[in-house]
């Protein structure tokens, strides 16, 4: 399973750049705090919501501590798409937050 950092993912977008991002926590969760740009697509809904998605395109998965979005990068993975798991979530997130 590929890896990155929260703050690889925050230069990254501090340096204008946009990535696909997909927040796999509850509704809550995200109304409460996020990183602007955000597709949110709950853990639970992933399979049913994949159809959403593009396997020509690369995503960064995103959780509160880095756990779920391992099982949603595992589950894309086998599926056949480019995914990284955003290592220590939004607890490790030093950048914006809407």
């Amino acid at each position: 399973m590929k890896e990155i950092s929260a703050k690889e993912v925050q230069t990254v977008l501090e340096q204008g750049r946009s990535l696909n991002l997909i927040d796999v926590r509850e509704v809550d969760e995200v109304e409460a705090g996020h990183i602007p740009g955000i597709l949110h697509i709950p853990l639970g809904l992933l399979e049913f919501r994949m159809n959403e998605l593009n396997k020509n395109e690369t995503y960064i998965i995103v959780c509160r501590s880095g756990a779920r979005s391992g099982r949603a990068t595992h589950f894309l993975e086998s599926q056949g798409f480019d995914v990284t798991n955003m290592v220590g979530g939004m607890l490790a997130w030093e950048g914006e937050v809407k």
